[in-house]
C-alpha cells in the first residue's frame, strides 16, 4: 500500500512540475517577445525620438517624414510606424527611432502598452494553464486579470 501512495505522489508531482514549468514558460516567451519592442519605447534616453506626419497608410503600417524632437536626432524624408488600426493621411504620431533602421516605433502610454500586448496573451494563456492544470484558482484569477488589463489599455489607448 505505501508502494502505491508513493507512486501517487511522484505522478502528482511530475504534474505539478510539467505545468508549473509550462505556464514559466508561456510568461517567459511573452514576455521576452514584448521586450524585443518595449525596450525602445520605455528606455528612451539617448534614442531619436520625434513625430511621424503620416503622408501613406496600408493596412498595419504608415509611413511619413520624421521630424526629430528638440535636437534628439536627424530628419529624415520616409520611415516606416506600424500602427494595429488605420490612421488618416496627415496625422502626427510620437514615435521613437529603432537604432540603424528607418523602422518607427510609437511611443507614450499607447505605444508602452501596445508592446506588452504579447505578455498581456501570455498572461492570459498561463492563467488557463494554472487555474485549470494547476487548480489554483487566485493565482490564476491574478493572472488573468493582469492579462486583461494590460489588453484593455492597449485598445484604449489606440
Amino acid at each position: 500500500m505505501a508502494e502505491r501512495s508513493a507512486s501517487a505522489w511522484v505522478v502528482r508531482g511530475t504534474r505539478v512540475f510539467g505545468l508549473a514549468l509550462l505556464a514559466l514558460l508561456i510568461l517567459v516567451s511573452g514576455g521576452w517577445e514584448s521586450w524585443k519592442t518595449a525596450h525602445y519605447v520605455m528606455l528612451t534616453k539617448g534614442r531619436e525620438r520625434g513625430t511621424v506626419t503620416l503622408v501613406d497608410c496600408g493596412d498595419t503600417s504608415c509611413t511619413g517624414p520624421f521630424a526629430p524632437k528638440d535636437g534628439t536626432g536627424t530628419a529624415r524624408s520616409e520611415v516606416t510606424v506600424s500602427l494595429p488600426v488605420r490612421r488618416h493621411v496627415g496625422d502626427k504620431v510620437q514615435v521613437v527611432m529603432k537604432p540603424g533602421t528607418r523602422t518607427a516605433i510609437r511611443s507614450g502610454w499607447g505605444g508602452i502598452l501596445f508592446a506588452w500586448v504579447p505578455l498581456g496573451g501570455a498572461l492570459l494563456l498561463a492563467a488557463v494553464v494554472v487555474g485549470g492544470g494547476l487548480r489554483l484558482a487566485r493565482p490564476a484569477w491574478v493572472l488573468a486579470t493582469a492579462g486583461a488589463a494590460v489588453l484593455l489599455g492597449a485598445f484604449l489607448t489606440l
